[in-house]
């Protein structure tokens, strides 16, 4: 098992005397791992942060994935912002299951291991703020994502992915605002090309938390999280076979599709579930955030190959993520 990288402590290391010169920070909307909050960036103000989830062990072997996110914010006005991010895939597995791919295959078989640091993208996108929590009776905020990935999440392979990601942000506060609510909602369209294969995804990822303020500057959360896609990859070498159709496509299953002309919402494909707490920090121009989150149940389509153990998923899910998130207002 391998945990978050030394690199990512050494950086947050080097930046942190620095950035304790700066303001106030202002962070309720990064309360937890995945779930975010409707405030936007006051304009004219930039918040940089590095994100860290680390996604640990599949049913079989040893697997490691770090997701490393260093992103930069800046507030068009006080109800828009705008961001950048660039993906880092940091990968350390050895699976034995033979049926669970992509590693296995990536890996190269048997007794083999992948260990690799990649440059895996990056993300550009928007968050403008309607209704606010602080004002309104419900905070309400929309986004829009925009994702570009050359290296696979879960293997470390090369692919060419294009993802849209519009997403909706809930908010409501109690107790004059030291008991936080908050949803998030997104729904991802992706097309993503490998060597004979072309998959064409719809996605959600939905995300709930609680965080409480027990003392200044702390807040103590929970959250949950559920994820599934749909889809019916088409695979060019099985074309005509059995089972499969004369374009590839899996018989017994929908496929998906976002062209304005095609519409279509594909089968599911597989989900899962997760839980787990948060302790949020934040100091003058600086905040952290720390998360594990467990997965408590997942699946996937019958007959499809999906890696299910315990009423949980392993070939596209993890059992734990751990998440490290620290931020710098300037």
């Amino acid at each position: 098992m391998i945990l978050p990288t030394p690199a990512l402590y050494r950086t947050l290391t080097a930046l942190l005397p620095a950035c304790l010169l700066t303001g106030v920070a202002q962070a309720d909307e990064n309360l937890w791992m995945y779930v975010k909050g409707t405030d936007t960036r006051p304009k004219d103000s930039w918040e940089f942060y590095i994100k860290e989830v680390t996604r640990l062990d599949k049913a079989s072997g040893d697997y490691t994935f770090n997701d490393i996110r260093p992103e930069l914010e800046y507030g068009i006005t006080d109800k828009l912002t705008v961001g950048a991010a660039l993906l880092i895939f940091d990968h350390h597995y050895s699976v034995d299951d033979p049926d669970l791919n992509p590693m296995f295959e990536t890996q190269g078989g048997a007794g083999e291991d992948f260990d690799d640091t990649q440059f895996g993208g990056f993300e550009l996108g928007l968050k403008y703020n309607i209704l606010s929590p602080y004002k309104d009776p419900l905070g309400l905020s929309v986004g829009f994502k925009y994702e570009r990935r050359e290296v696979y999440r879960l293997d470390g392979a090369d692919i060419d992915q294009d993802s849209f990601v519009p997403i909706l942000y809930m908010q409501k506060n109690f107790l004059d605002n030291t008991l936080i609510t908050s949803f998030t909602g997104k729904m991802e369209f992706e097309r993503r090309e490998t060597p004979g294969v072309l998959e064409e995804e719809i996605a959600l990822d939905l995300a709930a938390g609680i965080a409480y303020r027990f003392a200044p500057k702390w807040f103590a959360g929970f959250e949950v999280r559920y994820q599934s896609d749909f889809l019916n990859p088409q695979l060019a070498d099985e074309a005509g076979n059995p089972g499969y159709d004369d374009q590839g496509f899996e018989d017994g299953y929908d496929r998906s599709s976002f062209d304005l002309t095609d519409w279509r919402w594909g089968s599911q494909y597989q989900y899962g579930t997760y839980m787990g707490p948060s302790i949020h920090y934040a100091e003058e121009g600086w905040w952290a955030t720390a998360s594990i989150l467990f997965q408590v149940k997942g699946g996937g389509s019958e007959g499809r190959n999906a890696n299910i153990e315990g009423g949980k998923n392993y070939d596209e899910h993890e059992r734990v993520h751990l998440g490290l998130t620290v931020g710098w207002e300037f």
